[in-house]
């Protein structure tokens, strides 16, 4: 049986028409929100760091909150730490940026929380039976709460090619510990004839795993976590990956990490904010990063899946996408794992309104 996916067509960098798009949406797919009068609801979004501008905005997460709280509801947003460098590194300065950007609660009528403390490592433990990744720790209220909304931006990515809903949850919703294990597959390596030993790459690792040696870059595969700052910094393509088979490992650790993680809750609901497609994750883009895909609206349904399979479909039925440097097959592979894991249905049904 195929899975709805709610589609409501927008083509306009307008706000205002953005917001009332949103609405209408909410109107038709929202019958599914069933919250219990005082209940917590966490929804989870991401700000981007401070460069990037094409986050979700607080008009369009305002609404949301404000359709929440008239079931009687409880809403707050929240976030995790990440591992590279920036100001969501840590809760405080996490906290400073989201009020910075315009989600405080005068804002938009909410709390924004970060998850997993002041340095990113409060959490719980648990045990996977996947082969890709063992061990997780994740946000002590999952598995506490019944309810959950997430709240994505679509974009491009460095690895996966498309970051969507499924990295929103897998990533955004996982301790920086386990954002590392997910990542560890990834060991950059840096091609020497290409490195011009402009120090990009040093300045942006983490935890100091590159130095220069005889002139050259050199990644201490030890140190490395894998986050692919490096590959994103060096503008000579001196960075190296093997897409051939570490973008497929990342992905299916993803997978595991949002599945283990999903299957806590019981009311989940998510939605796709499809516009300003920048090449590169909120994480990364900066203002004047060229989008590499048309406006395409907001999408929302109850299944994960189908909502990113539908989202990247929509994304490439017009010919400016242009996700990244990777083959499409990198997230339609990921796709394929996630269906046979039981993450969603790769059958859906857009019902455009």
């Amino acid at each position: 049986m195929k899975s709805e996916v709610y589609f409501v067509k927008l083509d306009t960098r307008n706000k205002e028409g953005r917001v009332n798009a949103l609405k209408k949406l909410l109107a038709q797919a929202g019958r599914f929100l069933i919250y219990r009068k005082d209940e917590f609801i966490p929804i989870k979004l991401t700000i981007g760091d401070s460069p990037c501008v094409y986050n979700i905005s607080p008009e369009l997460v305002k609404p949301v909150i404000s359709y929440v709280k008239r079931l009687g509801a409880k809403p707050f947003l929240f976030d995790t730490s990440v591992i590279y460098k920036g100001q969501r590194q840590n809760a405080v300065d996490h906290l400073t940026l989201a009020q910075d950007k315009g989600f405080g609660y005068s804002e938009v009528g909410a709390p924004f929380i970060i998850a997993d403390g002041i340095f990113g490592s409060d959490g719980r433990d648990f045990l996977l039976s996947g082969p890709g990744i063992r061990k997780i720790k994740i946000p002590s209220f999952v598995g506490m709460l019944e309810s959950l909304l997430v709240l994505s931006h679509p974009t491009g990515h460095i690895v996966s090619a498309y970051a969507g809903a499924i990295k929103n949850i897998a990533m955004g919703m996982a301790c920086r510990a386990t954002k590392q294990a997910q990542h560890s597959s990834l060991k950059p390596s840096v091609i020497e004839k290409k490195c011009v030993s402009c120090g990009c790459c040093i300045a942006v690792c983490p935890v100091n795993a590159i130095v220069l040696e005889r002139e050259k870059a050199n990644i201490n595969h030890t140190l490395c976590l894998g986050c692919g700052e490096c590959l994103c910094a060096c503008k000579f393509d001196a960075i190296f990956i093997n897409w051939q088979e570490e973008p497929e490992v990342f992905c299916r650790r993803m997978v595991e990490v949002a599945h283990f993680i999903l299957a806590k809750f019981k009311n989940k609901f998510f939605l796709n904010f499809a516009f300003d497609i920048t090449k590169e994750c909120d994480c990364i883009s900066a203002q004047g990063e060229k989008t590499v895909a048309e406006d395409i609206g907001i999408l929302a349904s109850g299944d994960i899946l189908s909502l990113d399979k539908a989202t990247t479909d929509l994304v490439y039925k017009h010919k400016k996408a242009e996700f990244s440097g990777l083959a499409r097959h990198v997230y339609e592979g990921m796709f394929e794992y996630a269906a046979a894991k039981g993450l969603g249905n790769l059958q859906y049904q857009l019902v455009t309104l």
